[in-house]
């Protein structure tokens, strides 16, 4: 179980959506240091839109967004990026270049201006692709990666950065079973053992109720957030989809088929 302690994100009744189009409303949450959360819903729901917002790449209809109890907007980019990491859905643009290379831009916000790399940016190279399996794929180019591979340089690259908070974007999107448990087991680690506070989106319901610390539900409505136990227990995965197609099932954790 995740050591917490004191908040490194909190929510107040924040507005979410483009330019005067809301997608979410009455959006509120806490999350401590050494947590794991996962964002659910139904597609088109704002779980993307939340973390993109979040992340500061646009901006808030309304409401408050405090990273370390201070408010998101006062940080410089400069400053954020030393707290915040984001990995989003889009490839990156620079597929050409090695895991290790790709993995050692995450040090950018602390390497002087020539970019050259200090012995402390080089360990957390080291641990991160350590941590992420990718050692024996250092001197690989990014495009010849598999989608699972690629996507453990992105959390790597995270990981270097050396933040509080992790956001990420459907981190197991294209990936079969194995490889979507070994990501999320690896966030998982990742959390609990350097006390990240890591925050993804995710359709892999099923498995973010078993490694989840906490996970936010998006409904369009309420936005429950608890530990996966207490959501069941009120049975808010109950009314996630309509129940004639697919019925939540308490004592596994896990969606049915209605056949």
């Amino acid at each position: 179980m995740a050591k917490v302690g004191k908040n490194i994100l909190s929510i107040k009744d924040l507005t979410i959506g483009y330019n005067s189009k809301m997608v979410a409303e009455h959006i509120n949450f806490d999350l401590e240091t050494g947590m794991l959360c996962g964002v659910v819903g139904i597609n088109g729901i704002g779980k993307s839109t939340l973390l993109r917002t979040l992340g500061g790449f646009q901006p808030k209809l309304s409401g408050n967004i405090l990273l370390k109890e201070q408010n998101i907007e006062k940080y410089t980019s400069s400053n954020l990026s030393k707290e915040l990491s984001v990995v989003l859905t889009e490839q990156p643009a620079s597929k050409n270049l090695t895991v290790q290379e790709l993995i050692a831009l995450g040090r950018q916000p602390y390497t002087n201006w020539l970019g050259s790399l200090t012995k402390e940016d080089k360990q957390q190279i080291e641990d991160s692709l350590d941590a992420f399996l990718l050692k024996d794929l250092r001197h690989r180019k990014c495009h010849e990666l598999s989608d699972g591979q690629l996507q453990r340089v992105l959390v790597a690259r995270a990981m270097a950065q050396d933040t509080s908070l992790i956001l990420l974007d459907e981190p197991t999107t294209h990936l079969d079973l194995y490889h979507k448990v070994q990501i999320l087991k690896m966030l998982q680690e990742l959390s609990h053992e350097k006390q990240k506070t890591i925050l993804f989106t995710t359709h892999e319901i099923d498995l973010a109720i078993q490694l989840c610390d906490r996970i936010l539900i998006l409904d369009g409505k309420e936005h429950p957030f608890g530990n996966p136990c207490e959501l069941i227990e009120q049975k808010h995965f109950n009314r996630l989809f309509p129940s004639e197609m697919v019925q939540f099932d308490a004592k596994t954790g896990s969606f049915k088929v209605n056949k």
